[in-house]
């Protein structure tokens, strides 16, 4: 009796299959187990986590890991697949001339404009014709500042609204006799400009709507009786307000808001005919990504020297010269994916922290090597276990393999191994002759999209974000969940968690989402990232692996990998791919598995055939060529 392990090494894991070869000839999966991937995919660290997943695998079959035979490496080609943000506008605002402020209390309703003033000036020093906006510093009690505001009221002043520097908006607009917008949680009140024209706006809490005038280029011209060269330069301003229920707009004497370009640089995309195509990052990721189909395929991508993007490539490029002790010289970009996408960025000469959200390209790059150092890998677990290590075969046609064991399936067949790092695809004809492709561009990326578009700053909170749904406390008794429905519990929820939004984990937990998004708005922001992501990427691998370029002529695509477990993903691909008449869907690798352990399962099932792979009909032939018995896994 034998034991033979599978191992694949993936970016983020590590999977085993291990199967049982008995003295009568017959075989059987006993177990699999699943594990961190232990350093860069393909380097000598993989080892630890190697020798730790075959331990879990050796004890759900109630056997010691030294009663392993054989293992069966993947070649697990060293890949880096760096994501970066590249702005493409930037909003300048200088000598504070907006505060694109938006508490979630404000006071009041309305516009008010006029000359900003401290709440303690003296009143013989204004003119009573003169509008007037108050500045309250955190040292003048909510109380007191009321009454300085009515007083200033009843002695013929026009006092048309209030900027407060504590959260005590509705406070003293319930303590006033006049109908006046304020503003408070400014913050760094002391660096609003005195005695310049300024405009507050508030709209109304209850009905849901948004400031109208501010958020209008030509609503500040008109409050500020701007130029037409004026009212061009203020853009920016009022596209960063758009959406608010406050803000407020201060014009200073230089009053200069300009809108830039950031140098992000230029992608210099080479082919393997030596041909060059030079492309600024700045037009988009559109522009981009016809650059690299137009050049595919791609033998190298460079990044202008002394530019965002040229920062990048260099950063991706030193890490795996670093890790595979190899030249820089010797390393290649094969693969770049490209999505638009919107981040916050601060406003220069904020009072309070604002943010306006500009423009960007999300960029993904994918890193190779000249050579493989799969021999170390295969020595350092050689030497850990003191048992024969095989490097049994490629990732995507192992992944073919295994994914083949999939009932209902059959080739001609195009699997889908969408992981962290990377998105591959492999087809498999009827010759059983495989194509397959390395794209940059997977889970990681898609994490890095909704953290930058919703504002986290959290990698944890974003992967949590996109890994589950997301609903809104109503009471402590239900909850309305993203797509409408409302759902009453048995239970009442912490209190803490009233009137927020929320995640639904998958334990029945609820995670608080600490930004002011409502659940429909981090759903559309999800799905979108998903979809820039994967749909774009699976279309893109599957057009370049099929012979004639058509995905229409492929019958079968088979998705594996870890994101093929999200709750969207899959159906995302499954209804893109719906139109060009492809049964898709996930994998279920030896009927049980589900979308794991493809590329595990097909290193064993390619040994066992004697080391040919393609000698199997699978999975027709599968039945007569082993014996089959349930497999006792997890």
């Amino acid at each position: 009796m034998a034991y033979i392990a599978g191992v694949d090494i993936g970016n983020s894991s590590t999977e085993v299959a291990l199967l049982r070869q008995s003295d009568d000839g017959t075989h059987e999966f006993i177990s699999s187990a699943l594990h961190r991937t232990t350093g860069l995919k393909g380097t000598q660290k993989n080892v630890p986590g190697v020798v730790n997943a075959l331990t879990r695998a050796a004890k759900k079959a109630d056997i010691d890991i030294n009663r392993i035979d054989r293992v069966l490496l993947n070649e697990a080609a060293p890949v880096i697949g760096d994501v970066a943000m590249e702005t493409i506008t930037e909003t300048v605002i200088t000598e504070s001339t907006m505060i694109g402020h938006d508490p979630s209390t404000p006071g009041g309703v309305g516009l008010g404009t006029g000359t900003s003033i401290e709440i303690s000036a003296d009143m013989d020093d204004h003119n009573r014709t003169d509008p007037l906006i108050f500045l309250i510093p955190e040292s003048v009690d909510f109380a007191v500042a009321a009454e300085l505001l009515n007083e200033w009221h009843e002695n013929g002043y026009e006092v048309n609204g209030a900027i407060v520097q504590r959260d005590d908006a509705v406070l003293i607009h319930n303590r006033i006799n006049i109908e006046i917008p304020i503003i408070d949680e400014v913050s760094q009140i002391e660096r609003i400009p005195r005695g310049q024209p300024t405009a507050v706006e508030v709209a109304p809490q209850a009905t849901g709507k948004t400031i109208d005038e501010l958020s209008n280029p030509y609503g500040i011209a008109t409050v500020f009786d701007l130029s037409s060269e004026e009212t061009q330069k203020v853009i920016p301003v009022a596209r960063a307000l758009v959406g608010n229920k406050s803000a407020v707009v201060i014009k200073t004497p230089k009053g200069d808001v300009e809108e830039r370009t950031i140098p992000a640089g230029r992608l210099q995309i080479i082919d393997e005919r030596g041909s060059t195509t030079e492309v600024p990052v700045d037009e988009g990721a559109d522009t981009i990504m016809d650059a690299v189909m137009n050049s595919w395929p791609v033998s190298d991508v460079q990044g202008e020297s002394g530019s965002n993007i040229g920062g990048m490539l260099n950063r991706a490029r030193d890490s795996m010269a670093e890790v595979t002790d190899q030249s820089v010289d010797t390393i290649e970009i094969r693969d770049i994916m490209a999505v638009d996408t919107l981040i916050p960025q601060e406003v220069q000469g904020s009072v309070a922290g604002e943010h306006s959200m500009e423009s960007a390209v999300a960029l993904a790059a994918m890193v190779k090597t000249q050579q493989l150092p799969m021999q170390q890998i295969a020595d350092g677990v050689e030497s850990e276990l003191d048992t024969e290590v095989i490097i049994q075969g490629v990732e995507a046609n192992m992944a073919v393999l295994g994914s083949l064991t999939t009932p209902g399936t059959a080739t001609p067949v195009a699997i889908l191994d969408m992981g962290g790092g990377s998105t591959d695809a492999a087809y498999m004809d009827e010759d059983k002759e495989i194509e397959s492709i390395h794209l940059s561009g997977a889970g990681d990326m898609v994490t890095m999209l909704i953290d930058s578009e919703l504002g986290l700053e959290d990698r944890d909170l974003a992967e949590a974000v996109k890994k589950y749904p997301s609903a809104k406390v109503q009471t402590l008794f239900s909850i309305r969940e993203e797509d409408g429905t409302v759902d009453f519990l048995d239970e009442p929820v912490d209190p803490s968690l009233f009137g927020r939004t929320i995640l639904l984990e998958d334990d029945g937990g609820m995670r608080p989402v600490p930004v002011d998004k409502s659940p429909e708005e981090i759903r559309r922001i999800r799905r979108q990232a998903k979809r820039r992501v994967f749909v774009t990427n699976a279309e893109r691998a599957l057009n370049l692996i099929t012979p004639t370029e058509s995905i229409r002529q492929i019958p079968f695509v088979v998705m594996v990998g870890r994101s093929s477990l999200d709750f969207e993903i899959p159906e995302m691909i499954s209804d893109a791919l719906a139109e060009y008449g492809i049964v898709c869907g996930r994998a279920n690798v030896r009927g049980e598995m589900g979308p794991r352990n493809a590329v595990a399962t097909g290193l064993v099932l390619s040994h066992i055939g004697g080391g040919g792979y393609l000698d199997f009909g699978i999975p027709a032939a599968l039945s007569t060529s082993l014996e089959r018995a349930p497999a006792k896994t997890d």
